[in-house]
């Protein structure tokens, strides 16, 4: 009995002097839990006396409740302390002027935001998105699409090679995304219908030309498929991106490797108030026999169109941006006024 007042005296003592929950709760568990100090001793009074049972178990009991409510008491004044302490450390100085929030400051980049509006535009169609690697082989980039070696046309890319490799290897930076198309109809039975957004890599720079820009190009692959329908799905997605009903458009033959016909899509803007212009957006053309062949496909069975657009182009005459390379140049303060808030 002695050794309980002792012990009782200890337990009282660490209650008072706690300054936290978590000891707190450590105290609770290893007196009053189910392997704590009274719990074990209440086990035990069966096997002690009868005379000195009810002795026991009264101070026993007596210590529990002591315990319980000293506990209680103890926590609701550390969460009153801690609360205060908490109201000290995080008020607010109502002095200080109102801070956005990094969301109302936050913008999506214009090409992004094109690539979603246009993206969004083929999917309704049934279209599927593509995506293929930016370092390519000279066959997938150029042969494959029609471009033999030393064909005039390789001029018209300017390439950056990388340095041949030891099996005498030489890959790029793709010029163009059209190499997807040529991995899709490889790996994928007609019919086909595809976007291909991505990155692409020349070496040109100036007011309308970066080295590193963006294109998007669809690919339609069936038995069916005529100059006619490619025609009328330009015309609908010229609609839909400028979200006008009536938009002057004109298609002028043109010359491309790996489609034939091939043409230029150019569409009428306002330069000023007294000045229209025309400006060529996309190129496009019913697929080459060769490149179908070169896929493995039979061109008296299969046809089909491809377009390819510049979006970087596009954005900056949808959303009247004068210089393509104030894409590239990291100004927040362009980027405020050009870019799209995250939930409009």
């Amino acid at each position: 009995m002695h050794n309980i007042k002792i012990i009782e005296k200890k337990i009282l003592q660490a209650i008072e002097e706690t300054e936290n929950i978590e000891t707190l709760e450590t105290i609770r568990i290893s007196t009053l839990g189910k392997k704590g100090f009274i719990s074990e001793k209440l086990k035990k009074i069966g096997t002690l006396p009868l005379t000195e049972r009810q002795a026991h178990g009264t101070i026993l009991n007596h210590l529990k409740s002591q315990i319980n409510k000293l506990l209680h008491k103890k926590h609701q004044e550390i969460k009153k302390k801690t609360i205060h302490q908490r109201i000290q450390e995080e008020s607010i100085d109502i002095t200080l002027p109102v801070r956005n929030n990094p969301i109302d400051d936050g913008r999506i980049h214009p090409i992004s935001q094109v690539i979603h509006e246009i993206t969004s535009i083929f999917l309704k169609k049934g279209f599927t998105l593509a995506e293929g690697p930016e370092i390519e082989t000279d066959y997938y980039n150029f042969i494959a699409l029609n471009f033999p070696k030393e064909h005039p046309a390789r001029d018209m890319h300017d390439t950056f090679f990388f340095h041949p490799n030891e099996k005498g290897e030489t890959k790029l930076l793709r010029t163009h995304t059209s190499p997807v198309q040529i991995r899709t109809m490889e790996n994928q039975k007609p019919p086909i219908r595809i976007i291909i957004p991505g990155k692409t890599y020349r070496i040109d720079s100036d007011k309308t030309h970066s080295p590193m820009f963006h294109q998007m190009e669809g690919l339609v692959i069936d038995k069916t498929s005529t100059i006619a329908h490619m025609i009328g799905l330009l015309e609908e997605f010229c609609q839909s991106f400028f979200e006008t009903p009536s938009i002057k458009m004109r298609f002028r033959p043109s010359f491309f490797p790996f489609t034939e016909p091939s043409m230029e899509l150019d569409i009428q803007y306002h330069h000023s108030k007294k000045e229209t212009k025309w400006m060529e957006i996309l190129g496009c053309g019913m697929i080459h026999p060769q490149v179908l062949r070169n896929c493995g496909l039979n061109p008296e069975e299969y046809q089909g169109f491809a377009w390819g657009m510049g979006i970087d182009r596009i954005t900056m005459l949808k959303y009247d941006i004068q210089d393509l390379r104030d894409f590239f140049e990291t100004d927040i303060r362009w980027l405020k006024h050009y870019g799209f808030p995250l939930f409009s």
